[in-house]
């Protein structure tokens, strides 16, 4: 793909892996990192294990002032800047490596990773990607050195995942210089210590809510409650922030009037990738810990870690893992390609990365669920192989447990996004950016048609396992393809089969990365040297078979009733069928023994 043009052609299209065949050597995977990228990534675990790891103790007692300090570090070594153009003081990378950094040094706590996020994700981003040249010099270089930090309130005590019912006010000045900003906002992130919020408020009685980069000056009618008591993120700082009649100069307002909800989804969408993202090291650092104490830990004269049970969770944890790790940069290298794409064809590189980032607005909602879940139960399991130690303060595994749960709730509830990513992909197919109707009626016209009896030859690495994933989308494209039509526009008010139809579509996207990776690993540095990726896509996979059955017969019975039914259902039997069953167990002892060896997570 020498040229802008080859590349255009050959990208999809946000939503388009449904129904076109992705090539794996058309992907990104980790192992593609360039020499550059490596060298960041082994920077990031240098600081982290230097300046985060060791302090865990201190992060589980409420030490606000660490997690400053460690911002400032951070600053200091440029890793707030990594997104922010060069002309604005920051290092101007792409995309994937943005990716990795926030990957990398989210892992060890909760509390830097959300400070971190909220800092380079909702705390800057609006000001790169909508402020005015004026706004951009004057507070984005000091964003990215770490000089100021940054806060975003839109959540209010009435507004949550309805975040365009905010009652926060903003009143022109009657000389027309300023605007008056009162009302309250909640779950502030980074609101002890932060120099700047961006702040969401309606003018007079407008449809939407408006923007407004507002400095954090007490003397200007802004006040904060006390530290909110968590579950989780300790030491991550969580305020109420209050204002009343903040005087805010017009020039501070954030792009347009009315175009706050707007700045606030887009921002979203690129947090919820980056929130998957930042789920990821945690999983290693989790399996690493668990694995450790699973290899000393011995019972019966044995360690644990040769029991079939231990391997079991091991093997999932691991598996969860390295699919999370083929979806993220999957979808990562995608919109930096886009973006690059609309960069080349002439747009600013805010309006690239914008509409790079829309484009994939359905996968970055899958990649947020999937991650935030499979970094939940990774957690558990980690408890689970502890025993009593695991469910003890002393050890790290219940501090992992507990700030994993907010994972499941930043960024718009996995319930909405859940909604959401299956809401967004029928509005492609009605605008004709994806073609669902085509692919939906091929299938309709198959499950009455007679089925073939020939054997398919599989005897291609990984052949069955992409005529699975193959037949997978079928399923979805049969279940949501006719509840699209028994409902139409009403599809929305359907929440449980909403739900259902997106984990279908989460556990398609998922599966389909990691064996893409696998094949495209195993046909560059040989089968043998990744029989253990192989695995962990086979493994995956089988899962994956297992939980569409589930949800898409939940589906189906939802709507669909008498000859409809029974032919949906046989559909479905012959969708999911294997011709080889794989054994897993044999494949939980293969990667379990591989991890455990290693005594990492080696992948």
């Amino acid at each position: 793909m020498s040229t802008t043009t080859e590349l255009n052609n050959d990208l999809l299209r946000g939503g388009q892996f449904l129904v076109k065949e992705t090539r794996c050597e058309d992907i990104f995977t980790p192992e593609d990192f360039s020499e550059e990228q490596k060298m960041m990534k082994e920077s990031v675990i240098e600081f982290v294990d230097r300046e985060i790891w060791p302090q865990k103790d201190r992060f589980e007692k409420k030490d606000y002032a660490l997690t400053e300090e460690i911002m400032r570090k951070a600053g200091e070594l440029g890793l707030l800047g990594i997104a922010v153009p060069e002309a604005y003081g920051g290092l101007g990378m792409g995309f994937v490596t943005t990716m990795l950094v926030c990957d990398y040094i989210s892992g060890a706590t909760g509390s830097i990773a959300t400070a971190f996020g909220a800092h380079t994700g909702i705390g800057t981003m609006p000001i790169t990607l909508y402020g005015t040249e004026e706004q951009k010099q004057k507070y984005v270089p000091k964003l990215a050195s770490g000089e100021w930090f940054g806060a975003y309130c839109l959540t209010e005590p009435g507004a949550g995942s309805d975040a365009n019912s905010g009652k926060t006010k903003a009143v022109l000045s009657e000389d027309g210089t300023h605007y008056k900003i009162s009302g309250q906002k909640m779950w502030i992130s980074n609101a002890g210590f932060c120099d700047l919020f961006i702040v969401f408020a309606r003018i007079e009685d407008d449809k939407y809510i408006t923007g407004f980069i507002v400095e954090n000056d007490p003397e200007n009618g802004i006040s904060l409650g006390e530290e909110e008591h968590k579950l989780g993120i300790h030491s991550s700082s969580t305020r109420q922030v209050f204002f009343n009649e903040t005087k805010v100069p017009v020039e501070n307002m954030l792009s347009e009037r009315g175009n706050g909800f707007k700045i606030a989804m887009n921002a979203l969408n690129i947090g919820r990738i980056k929130l998957a993202g930042a789920c990821l090291d945690a999983q290693r650092r989790v399996i690493d810990t668990a694995v450790k104490y699973a290899n000393e830990r011995v019972q019966f004269k044995t360690p644990i870690a040769k029991f079939g049970a231990i391997k079991a969770k091991i093997a999932e944890m691991a598996t969860s893992t390295y699919a999370g790790e083929s979806a993220c940069y999957r979808a990562s290298k995608n919109i930096e390609d886009r973006i690059n794409i609309r960069m080349a064809e002439g747009n600013s590189h805010q309006e690239a990365e914008l509409k790079g980032v829309e484009e994939y607005a359905i996968e970055c909602s899958l990649l947020k669920v999937a991650v935030s879940e499979d970094i939940q139960n990774c957690s558990d399991e980690g408890i689970q192989i502890f025993g009593g130690m695991g469910f003890s303060a002393d050890t790290p595994m219940e501090a992992a447990w507990r700030d994993a749960r907010i994972a499941r709730i930043y960024e718009g509830t996995n319930e909405i996004n859940r909604m959401l990513a299956v809401g967004m992909l029928v509005k492609k197919a009605m605008k004709g950016h994806v073609d669902l109707l085509g692919p939906a009626m091929a299938v309709a016209d198959e499950l009455t048609g007679i089925p073939s009896f020939e054997t398919p030859d599989y005897s291609e690495l990984l052949s069955e396992e992409k005529a699975m994933i193959a037949k997978l989308k079928k399923v979805f494209l049969m279940v949501a393809g006719s509840a699209v039509q028994k409902y139409g526009p009403k599809l929305e008010e359907h929440q449980q089969l909403l739900m259902a139809s997106a984990d279908i579509l989460i556990e398609i996207y998922m599966a389909e990365s990691a064996v893409l990776r696998a094949e495209k690993n195993a046909r560059r540095f040989g089968e043998d040297a990744q029989k253990e990726q192989i695995a962990m896509a086979q493994l995956y996979l089988y899962n994956a078979v297992d939980k569409i059955s589930q949800k898409a017969k939940e589906g189906i019975v939802s709507f669909a009733e008498g000859d409809e039914q029974r032919m949906m259902l046989m559909g479905l039997k012959r969708f999911t069928k294997y011709q080889n069953m794989p054994n897993v167990v044999a494949l939980r002892n293969l990667i379990a023994e591989k991890v455990t060896a290693e005594n990492t997570y080696p992948f």
